[in-house]
């Protein structure tokens, strides 16, 4: 068993808000997995309304903490919103298609065309099909960046707000395309942000940013359902608590985890020099792979877009576990 410690010696611990980061936790806390841990979101969710400190008290009287792994990484992610259209036009040009009726799941959990196992095509392949009934029509570095979050916010002309959720994806890997761009000197190797990337794409629409768009093969297809208000759920079902939920990789932590991160020494220009938080384990990602990799969810919107955009710190991450 791994040595465990004290929440009260965790780095920063004494710099958190215990009663918010408690609080965040007990609203979400139905996805927990082990049934210890669900007895103890139960007793917290029996508690009622708490007094200050009271947050403190009881993460620090049922939980210890132990280590997860070495080094990792820490990223960021938003829910955004984008402009869209009914019709397409030359700005609007790139459609959202819905989950296509010849994609299933082969066996080994890859979509593909037909029961042979024959993968589906990747995103140049796609793209080059004319799709006969769109959701809707957006920018297409917008189209490539909802793609990457996974869902979001769609407003059209007439003031309409509908949510674009994930349907499905071709089951390619994904590929960022940050490194490329550092390697052909389109951006400086600190400013590959988010925002930074999304601009330079804006800035080169056409064929130049859609042949950098295409070396990443995963294709997302969507639904759409009525804007209701409420934060997007991750893969576990439950809300994304804004700067209290991570994505993880499913192979080495279970959803309802309850995770302390020390995340510093950013490696992109404006980012927060550090990110020291209690979260959630609710959602996954394409790009989240290993024991101590996180993918912190910042909110809805332009200006979480902009930080979950500079995020890339160096990572340590403990788990907190009930006592004995």
């Amino acid at each position: 068993m791994s040595s465990r410690i004290e929440l009260s010696e965790l780095p920063g611990w004494a710099n958190e808000n215990h009663d918010i980061a408690f609080e965040a936790w007990r609203a979400v806390c139905s996805a927990i997995r082990d049934p210890v841990a669900a007895d103890l979101c139960f007793r917290a969710r029996s508690v009622g309304e708490i007094m200050p400190g009271d947050g403190r008290i009881f993460l620090e009287r049922e939980f210890q903490a132990e280590r997860v792994g070495a080094e990792g990484v820490l990223t960021g992610y938003f829910a955004p919103v984008y402009a869209a259209r009914r019709a397409q036009d030359s700005e609007f040009s790139t459609p959202v298609r819905p989950r296509p009726s010849d994609l299933t799941l082969a066996p080994d959990g890859r979509a593909s065309r037909s029961s042979d196992g024959a993968p589906y095509p990747d995103r140049a392949r796609i793209e080059a099909l004319q799709e006969s009934a769109p959701l809707a029509w957006m920018r297409p570095e917008e189209h490539f960046f909802l793609q990457i979050q996974g869902s979001g916010v769609l407003v059209f002309e007439d003031g309409q707000r509908i949510k674009a959720l994930y349907a499905a994806h071709n089951g390619l890997p994904f590929v960022g395309i940050a490194n490329p761009m550092r390697e052909r000197g389109l951006l400086a190797r600190d400013n590959t942000s988010g925002d930074s990337i999304r601009a330079w794409l804006a800035a080169n629409r056409g064929p130049v940013a859609d042949e950098l768009m295409r070396l990443n093969p995963r294709f997302v297809f969507f639904r759409l359902a009525p804007d209701d208000g409420r934060p997007p759920a991750g893969a576990a079902g439950a809300p994304l608590p804004a700067g209290r939920a991570i994505a993880i990789d499913p192979a080495f932590h279970r959803y309802g985890d309850l995770l302390w991160l020390d995340g510093e020494a950013p490696m992109l220009a404006g980012a927060f020099p550090r990110y020291r938080r209690l979260v959630t384990a609710l959602d996954t990602g394409g790009a989240i792979k290993g024991e101590v990799r996180a993918d912190l969810y910042i909110g809805q919107g332009d200006v979480a877009g902009v930080e979950a955009g500079r995020i890339r710190h160096t990572l340590m991450m403990w788990r907190l576990v009930p006592r004995p």
